[in-house]
């Protein structure tokens, strides 16, 4: 088969299509031969050997959608044909992979493979991470920085349809416009405008931050009493003093996940939730995929760029023919 390649850890330039052996499903697993593959910058992190290890042989791509062609042993509900989407740990940038049965979804029959694949990774990402850990309910406040990302577009979204109010942050008016037509109440331009000042009388219940540095004392002081603050990544600084007395006295939450390093049970777990919380959802087009681009998967160096320049509103896709 065909996959993309992370030869040594480095810039996009590493990245090389190349001829791999296809995989065969063991127990528990089915071959999905993938028809379209999601980019997050998670990718962008093993690519640049952010995980410990050296990512020189390894095969991006943490989503995926496509067609089952080969079911293991123990498999029941999948056959082949079956059209699915799937969260996997790696290998999504590939014209096969294989997955645990148990984590994947069957494709909504509105959507399209590239539709489909755009959705795993943030929808179980933010199910996990607001509504689970952050237990963000009807009637609460929520605000995410990076409304205009695909965990944002989703946050937003899932937000409204679940009967809370969503804020958000993002850098230019465009991609502010675009979190308002998606449901957010209001979000804020960070490059012109301070989203503590505009937002200090709303009383947020959860934040979902990307962010870090500078902009922990900030989400502390805009939290309700009882609020939540949910880490899922720090591009701005990992390390953040915070003011312990803000904490106690509004008796604040700080906590924060990565879905990659879960194990196989929790994510199966969570799977099955996703699909009776959430999948109906998207068959009422209360979630709609946002997808800013979709490139063939020779071109996944660029896809990365584009993802490195944060200039998109949604997702960045790879596509199979």
């Amino acid at each position: 088969m065909k996959a993309i390649i992370i030869t040594r850890p480095g810039d996009e330039s590493v990245l090389e299509l190349q001829d791999r052996p296809t995989p065969t499903p063991l127990t528990g697993q089915v071959l999905i031969q993938v028809r379209a593959a999601g980019v997050n910058r998670s990718d962008i992190h093993q690519r640049q050997g952010g995980y410990g290890t050296d990512p020189a042989g390894q095969i991006p791509g943490l989503e995926v959608a496509g067609t089952v062609v080969e079911c293991g042993a123990d498999v029941s509900r999948w056959q082949i044909g079956d059209a699915v989407c799937a969260l996997i740990n790696g290998g999504g940038y590939a014209e096969y992979v294989a997955v645990d049965a148990r984590h994947c979804l069957p494709v909504p029959a509105s959507l399209s493979f590239v539709e489909a694949a755009s959705l795993p990774e943030t929808v179980l990402t933010v199910w996990s991470t607001v509504f689970q850990w952050g237990q963000l309910s009807a009637g609460q406040n929520f605000l995410v920085h990076g409304g205009s990302s695909g965990i944002g577009v989703t946050a937003i979204q899932l937000t409204k349809a679940l009967g809370a109010r969503a804020y958000a942050t993002a850098g230019s008016d465009e991609k502010c416009a675009a979190c308002e037509q998606l449901g957010a109440v209001q979000c804020i331009n960070y490059k012109t405008e301070d989203f503590e000042k505009v937002l200090a009388d709303v009383g947020i219940h959860v934040i979902l931050d990307m962010v870090g540095g500078d902009y922990t004392n900030k989400n502390l002081r805009l939290l309700a009493t009882d609020g939540r603050l949910m880490f899922i990544n720090a591009m701005q600084g990992a390390d953040s003093p915070f003011h312990i007395p803000t904490l106690m006295q509004k008796r604040i939450t700080v906590s924060g996940s990565m879905l990659k390093p879960r194990d196989a049970d929790f994510k199966a777990a969570l799977t099955a939730e996703v699909e009776e919380q959430v999948w109906p959802l998207v068959a009422t087009g209360q979630l709609k995929p946002v997808v800013y681009q979709t490139l063939p998967l020779v071109e996944a160096a660029q896809a990365q760029t584009l993802m490195a320049a944060g200039n998109h509103i949604g997702k960045l896709m790879l596509r199979l023919d």
